[in-house]
């Protein structure tokens, strides 16, 4: 099989599955639908599951300020020649909290956008979309970002207690524990009460109960 067999035959991006970003930092930018990608990769390979598929490996969410992220890593699985592939492996993106005009929006779908966005950076590896990429010489990643403000000691107010009781219940959900059996965690690690912590120090606790619910 030639080398670039599979990447050519995914490099070109008919219309139809592309849409211009308008507004924000990617303003310009092209973005690819997502069914694209499945259709693309059944083309090559059959249906999901039986010549393509991937694992979830791991789910995971971390503060950023006021926001809640949402990140996964998955494993993407091609069938070639009769032959499963190695893992090609995709870290993907997304929101839990937004910090907007109007306060923080929650969503429910977080951890669907941060698994498409996985999927579309292991798909990139085998060539999808590669066209686009190349001719714009540029991504989200490759931004200026402003430099991150210095965490400072802040009033724990309704919205933030809001914010970190929901990045609790995420955390005990990713490893598959109900919302109550925080209490006995902060019990068995001795923590103050996260309404009175600091930034820093919540950031802190979130990772001891990381460790906690990891054995560690």
């Amino acid at each position: 099989m030639s080398n670039m067999r599979i990447y050519n035959a995914f490099r070109n991006t008919p219309k139809e599955a592309q849409k211009t970003i308008t507004g924000g930092r990617l303003n310009g930018f092209t973005d690819i639908s997502p069914m694209y990608r499945i259709q693309a990769l059944t083309e090559q390979f059959g249906a999901c599951g039986i010549g393509w598929y991937y694992d979830m490996d791991r789910k995971w969410a971390e503060q950023a300020g006021d926001e809640l992220l949402c990140f996964v890593d998955i494993s993407l699985y091609i069938k070639v020649d009769g032959e499963w592939s190695k893992p090609i492996h995709g870290t993907g993106g997304s929101k839990l909290l937004s910090k907007e005009g109007g306060g923080l929006r929650a969503s429910d779908e977080g951890y669907k956008m941060a698994t498409t966005d996985a999927l579309s950076v292991a798909c990139k590896q085998l060539g999808i979309g590669a066209d686009i990429y190349w001719a714009k010489g540029e991504s989200k990643y490759s931004k200026a970002e402003p430099e991150p403000k210095a965490q400072v000691s802040v009033e724990c107010d309704e919205v933030e207690t809001k914010r970190r009781r929901a990045m609790v219940t995420v955390l005990l959900e990713e490893y598959g524990k109900p919302a109550k059996h925080y209490a006995e965690i902060a019990k068995a690690l001795g923590s103050a009460d996260p309404r009175n912590m600091t930034m820093p120090e919540f950031t802190d606790h979130m990772k001891a109960v990381r460790a906690h619910l990891e054995g560690k």
